[in-house]
């Protein structure tokens, strides 16, 4: 019998990790309390008016194929507390200098048709990845661990160790090679790593699954709807309490942390074993990215027809571009014509814009830690495949990695991913250990983007520490 104590567990950190380790807590019976430090809850799932009056941006995170592929909000009633999808009617598009787009569409068969000479080399990729997909998507999205359904978690794991460079060698065509260069700079690494090639074939098959949605009204949707469902149980949530030491903790069993490395030894380092300690100030932080939101006038004007019917945008022309650039900013450089990211999601969500306008979001990578200004840099590559885009320009607001940092401090130098996800790092993200959730010190874990799987709106990595601490702690 555990000994009385304030809360049964602590969570700390509000976004989709913060929340969903606080869920599944609450969810068996304990009492949760989830701290924020903000004053509303979120992490990368806020949204506000960023530009201009009537015009809502999404401070981070925009499009969202994994949240509504993920395991773990599968089996909540997320729309039962506000949280409806729009589904654009292609998942992604990416636009070539001669006027052209390679498109992800829902359909496997569709998708490949449209990339000609390798419409055979894709269905021969990506058929047995999204057949699979059901089978071997609570192991992709885990810890390292022997697979439920080892042939097919093999069938996926040969093609997705790859460098992204080294599977687009199936492919003979622009369109095949640019579009899975697209999908793999998501990354934000080399695309001549390995692993690379995962996070592409992951994207896809979400893509062909279930699309690519986005949240009406915006992200924070996302983030109120598990809030609200957590209240629901009775889990209670405390904001503008931000945690620099355990003193300011409540007393609990077990406190679980949606932070990185960096912040959960300035908080907890005097706790852990020495080697621990060592562990974590050697983990290795990703390059960053420089965010431009803007209010228009009208749609973007792209070149290549099916841009307007995809909610997301890859722009980088060739693959040999996009890994040039990719690998400059590893280098520490700035590319003048980076890859960049971008989300249009007025053209399918009203309600964030005033009536005939609309917004955009994109990003570049930049070197971690940069302070140069992007704005122009990005301007220009929209405009290369969007000629008139910078006329429908009625306002901009934009994130350096110091800005990216402040708004949230899990963004160490501008890295989105709470850590580069490499070989080195994918599964043993934070240190090497059985458990990678469980530090060193008796009941205190870390439940962030730094654990497996990794960057991405899914709650799995709350959703596996939460685990881990209901068998270590509550015997459950």
């Amino acid at each position: 019998m555990l000994e009385k104590r304030d809360y049964d567990a602590v969570v700390v950190g509000s976004g989709p990790n913060g929340l969903s380790a606080a869920i599944l807590l609450q969810q068996k019976g304990l009492s949760v309390l989830l701290i924020e430090g903000k004053s509303t809850i979120g992490g990368g799932l806020r949204s506000a008016e960023l530009t201009l009056p009537g015009y809502l941006h999404d401070i981070c995170s925009a499009v969202h194929p994994l949240a509504v592929s993920s395991p773990f909000f599968e089996q909540l009633p997320l729309s039962e507390h506000g949280l409806e999808y729009i589904y654009p009617e292609l998942a992604a598009a990416h636009p070539f200098d001669n006027g052209t787009a390679a498109l992800l569409k829902h359909s496997v068969e569709e998708t490949a048709r449209l990339l000609g000479a390798d419409e055979h080399a894709y269905l021969e990729l990506m058929q047995p990845v999204v057949k699979d997909w059901p089978l071997i998507a609570p192991d992709v999205l885990g810890p390292l661990r022997y697979p439920k359904h080892p042939l097919a978690m093999a069938r996926f794991g040969l093609p997705a160790l790859t460098a992204a460079t080294h599977l687009a060698k199936r492919f003979e065509t622009t369109e095949a090679k640019g579009l899975l260069a697209g999908m793999a700079a998501h990354a934000i690494q080399p695309l001549t790593n390995l692993t690379t090639s995962a996070i592409a074939l992951v994207l896809m098959a979400a893509g062909h699954l279930k699309g690519w949605p986005i949240p009406k009204g915006g992200s924070k949707n996302i983030a109120n709807a598990l809030a609200s469902y957590f209240i629901s149980i009775g889990g209670s949530i405390e904001t503008n309490t931000y945690i620099t030491t355990l003193n300011q903790l409540p007393s609990a069993h077990a406190v679980l942390f949606d932070i990185t490395p960096r912040q959960l030894l300035q908080i907890a380092g005097h706790k852990f074993s020495s080697i621990y300690k060592w562990q974590l100030e050697r983990y290795r932080y990703g390059a960053g990215i420089f965010k431009i939101d803007w209010a228009l006038d009208a749609p973007i004007p792209f070149k290549a027809k099916g841009c307007t019917a995809a909610g997301t945008i890859h722009i980088g022309n060739t693959i040999e571009e996009i890994a040039d650039g990719e690998q400059q900013i590893w280098d520490g450089k700035h590319p003048e014509t980076p890859y960049v990211l971008l989300a249009q999601p007025s053209l399918f969500d009203a309600s964030r814009a005033p009536r005939g306008k609309h917004i955009a979001w994109a990003y570049c990578h930049v070197p971690n830690g940069s302070a140069k200004d992007m704005t122009v840099t990005i301007e220009n590559q929209i405009e290369r495949f969007a000629p008139g885009f910078k006329a429908t320009i009625l306002g901009r607001h934009t994130m350096n990695t110091a800005q990216m940092e402040e708004y949230n401090p899990n963004y160490i130098g501008g890295d989105i991913n709470g850590g580069v996800i490499d070989i080195g790092q994918l599964f043993t993200r934070p240190v090497l250990r059985w458990s990678p959730y469980k530090t060193s010190a008796k009941g205190i874990y870390i439940c962030s983007s730094s654990t497996p799987p990794g960057g991405g709106v899914h709650g799995m990595c709350g959703y596996h520490a939460a685990k881990r601490a209901l068998k270590d702690i509550f015997n459950r």
